[in-house]
């Protein structure tokens, strides 16, 4: 993991321009209701921006209360490694209330991908890909999903779309205001004494119980798992 996690590396997913010049970081799980309510906002902030925006989705799956949602990254990240990363990911946000092996083997039909690449065992290698995401998480001090950074500020608030470009717009001005002066890549950065968190993601298969009552926690800022 690179020093800054806030860094864009070549294992990030990028929607958008590669070299737009705002970055929107997101931190999100594919069952979480709130990310999939967020995921078309922040796809329409990327593709109404003319090429001024681009979107990085890293995973955070809240295994705990979401029994779906590490198999779900698993089989977006299989889905990468046949070129259809996001749209996987729209599929499963717009479904996700369907997230079985079975369903997910289903969407990789539908999208001509291999279905027996994205579930099972043939899944497991790309929960080094998770786990990495969920590293720079920590570090960052992630509460919850979804959680959202623009140009390595965390967004707080509601995400809907005129917020988000407000601040974006106001981001692009700081780049602006900023150029010609020395880069620091560690800037607005305070990392946090969370780093001991652990997360067993590693080759574990996600739990197939049902959710209890009240097992899903909605914190103020709408987000799952504070």
């Amino acid at each position: 993991m690179t020093s800054n996690p806030l860094a864009v590396t070549a294992q990030d997913h990028v929607y958008g321009d590669p070299q737009a010049p705002v970055t929107v970081l997101e931190y999100g799980d594919f069952e979480c209701p709130y990310c999939a309510a967020t995921a078309p906002v922040l796809r329409a902030l990327v593709d109404g921006s003319g090429g001024g925006v681009r979107l990085v989705f890293r995973h955070w799956p809240l295994y705990d209360t979401h029994p779906y949602a590490l198999t779900a990254a698993l089989a977006a990240e299989a889905a990468a490694d046949q070129g259809a990363y996001w749209e996987m990911h729209h599929l499963l946000f717009a479904r996700q209330d369907r997230l079985t092996d079975a369903d997910l083997a289903g969407y990789a039909e539908e999208l001509g991908l291999d279905p027996n690449r994205v579930v099972g065992e043939a899944a497991q290698p790309h929960g080094d890909k998770v786990e990495a995401d969920f590293a720079t998480g920590v570090a960052l001090e992630v509460p919850g999903t979804p959680t959202v950074f623009i140009d390595g500020q965390l967004f707080s608030g509601r995400p809907d779309l005129a917020s988000l470009r407000r601040a974006v717009g106001a981001a692009g001005q700081g780049a602006r205001g900023a150029a010609g002066a020395p880069s620091d890549p560690d800037a607005g950065l305070q990392p946090g004494a969370r780093g001991k968190r652990r997360w067993l993601v590693g080759r574990r298969r996600a739990q197939r119980e049902p959710l209890a009552q009240g097992a899903q926690h909605e914190g103020a800022d709408h987000r799952c798992g504070q």
